[in-house]
């Protein structure tokens, strides 16, 4: 618990790569494989869920510190984060908890779940009475399933190939898809011994990810050497075929083959040894829906025909990674995607309408190509991905060979009416805001947004906030409606649930328009005469 807990303050405490990188490596060196094991399970993201209620955490930390519960408000609302609180309020313990990090989680943490009140009190109390502020404060985040720190996953494969002196591509690989924290798994993970291991049959490869282009793409050089497509907005998924079984990975690595059945269904036509890159999307009548309509049906646990019928999925194939058996990632793009093509051509008409290869757009020059990528939003696309067709298939986000040129974001010009303040670092200024627009002689709330602006802005948009609140609702306060700000989105439709009216997708501060009065913001008339532009677009 020691070592992990120095570890999260250190990685908590910098900003710097390098450090973050040199912290984690000087941990693996020096924590026993099993606690290494779980440690990296933490820091890839993953986590538990929820082991004890928060309300029961509070109420616990209150009796032990004898403070009321408006004090705890005032100070939550400060502080920003719950289990911070809670660890600073707790009486004050100098002492050191040296249980192992692996004992404290399988232990004493994962056998509370669902035990009685009583003893998961005694059990948190008994805990706190032995540690320090900052082991609470890790203990607090690991038992409500709240625990982050911010590291990449890119950061711990850095980490962990200086540990291990494996290549980085390796170790991403061997930490792809479900697996257990142990020691005989870290010890696999970083054995130089194991590098020509076969590939579990569930296991997916690391994904490849583009870097958004800026301006137009002369620089890039010749247009023949790259393949333009059609960029989706779906789930980027990879659909293998091992052994006789289908599996169906998320990008975030969740295991959705259950979610999607008639992928599942189309990727068994598939022959073994076959992974195949693409994006999953809801699709209708021969044209793209909505994301929300992909997001209706994900969010259910159980798929009914009718959710089947209403909104059915389809495959986008980009890529091919996995060939007969064999790891074709190093190959060129083109080379890849003559082996797609001629796999999905090979398949039924069945397979083919649900496994459907993403549609290659040719031009002549780098203007012609913007001239095509006017037309995205009437394809319900996102603009073009630009990939060099010599280019093999790269683990993470590296910058040369994959492009994403994605249209200009619809914009609006609101004012800021709400504010609240942030998390973590940023708990005691106000970076969470709502932005409205005019209905009448009204303003009526459209969006919140949590990014866009520079740290000095966000520190002026504080001192506004604090010196020009008009009214507070717990930790929300109303602001004197007087700054403007131009609000960037990908799409909007209509909502029942939102006071204007419509919902837009990824809202966030495209730049402060100190140069506008309130009275210059948009009005309601002028967001639905967008959104009927909008769906006439994607319609037509």
């Amino acid at each position: 618990m020691k070592l992990f807990t120095d570890l999260y303050v250190e990685l908590d405490q910098t900003n710097k790569t390098n450090e973050k990188v040199e912290a984690m490596r000087y941990y693996f060196e020096h924590a026993a494989p099993h606690d290494s094991a779980w440690a990296l399970y933490f820091l890839s993201g993953r986590k538990p869920r929820q082991i004890v209620p928060s309300r029961f955490l509070r109420e616990w930390a209150l009796e032990l510190s004898g403070i009321p519960e408006w004090l705890w408000a005032e100070c939550r609302d400060t502080v920003g984060d719950g289990a911070e609180t809670m660890a600073l309020l707790l009486p004050n313990n100098t002492s050191e908890d040296e249980t192992p990090l692996h004992i404290l989680v399988e232990d004493q943490l994962l056998p509370l779940r669902g035990s009685d009140v009583d003893t998961q009190r005694e059990a948190v109390t008994e805990a706190w009475s032995r540690m320090n502020y900052s082991q609470r404060l890790v203990y607090n985040k690991l038992i409500s399933g709240a625990f982050r720190v911010g590291v990449s996953q890119s950061l711990v494969v850095r980490a962990l190939s200086q540990f291990s002196e494996l290549p980085t591509d390796v170790i991403a690989l061997r930490l792809m898809g479900e697996w257990t924290p142990s020691a005989e798994f870290f010890k696999e993970l970083t054995d130089p011994e194991l590098e020509s291991q076969e590939t579990p049959i569930a296991r997916p490869f690391p994904f490849h990810l583009a870097h958004q282009l800026d301006g137009l793409p002369h620089d890039l050089g010749d247009v023949a050497d790259w393949q333009a497509e059609w960029k989706w907005d779906g789930i980027r998924a990879q659909v293998i075929k091992r052994e006789g079984q289908v599996f169906i990975w998320s990008r975030g690595e969740d295991l959705m083959t259950e979610r999607f059945p008639e992928i599942a269904a189309a990727a068994d036509h598939l022959p073994d040894g076959t992974v195949i890159d693409g994006e999953i999307l809801p699709w209708k009548d021969d044209r793209v829906l909505p994301f929300t309509e992909l997001q209706k049906r994900i969010g259910r646990k159980n798929l009914s025909a009718k959710i089947l019928s209403e909104i059915p999925v389809i495959l986008q194939c980009y890529d091919m990674l996995e060939f007969e058996g064999q790891d074709i990632r190093s190959f060129e793009f083109r080379t890849r995607r003559e082996f797609l093509e001629k796999l999905v051509g090979e398949l039924d008409d069945d397979a083919r309408s649900v496994l459907r290869v993403t549609e290659s757009v040719d031009a002549a020059s780098w203007e012609h190509f913007a001239e095509l990528r006017e037309d995205s939003r009437s394809r319900g696309v996102e603009g073009f991905m630009l990939k060099h067709r010599s280019s093999p298939y790269r683990v993470g986000r590296q910058r040369g060979d994959w492009w994403k040129w994605k249209i200009d974001p619809l914009t609006v010009d609101a004012v800021l009416i709400y504010a609240q303040k942030g998390s973590g670092k940023r708990s005691n200024l106000f970076t969470d805001y709502t932005f409205a627009v005019w209905k009448g002689d009204e303003l009526v709330p459209f969006a919140k947004a949590y990014s866009g602006l520079t740290d000095a802005e966000i520190r002026k948009v504080d001192r506004f906030v604090r010196n020009n609140t008009l009214e507070t609702f717990g930790p929300v306060r109303a602001v004197k409606p007087e700054l403007v700000f131009e609000l960037a989105f990908e799409a909007i439709q209509r909502s029942t649930r939102h006071k204007s009216g419509v919902a837009v997708r990824f809202p966030r501060i495209a730049r402060w328009r100190e140069d506008k009065k309130i009275a210059d913001a948009d009005s309601i008339e002028t967001i639905y005469e967008m959104l009927e532009a909008y769906q006439n677009a994607t319609v037509n």
